[in-house]
């Protein structure tokens, strides 16, 4: 083998090492991150919805005028 041969090959190992030595530590992080268990949805508090323990305020109507229970003329 000449020269450049024999450096293109060992470009080519270390670089397949490099490749394989990030595929395991990926899998690595992955499985540590799944050995946590199920992510849960945030708490109400952290999307802003405040908790209380009052009841939601009722909305009242007012009552229609003598005016907005006639029709309007035809003309």
């Amino acid at each position: 083998m000449t020269a450049p041969q024999t450096r293109g090959r060992w470009v080519a190992i270390v670089t397949g090492a490099i490749s394989i030595l990030i595929a395991v530590a990926y899998l690595v992080l992955i499985t540590v991150l799944d050995s946590r268990g199920p992510l849960l949805p945030p708490p109400p508090e952290a999307m802003g919805i405040g908790v209380s323990a009052a009841p939601p305020a009722a909305v009242v109507a007012a009552p229609a005028s003598a005016d907005a229970a006639t029709a309007p003329p035809r003309g």
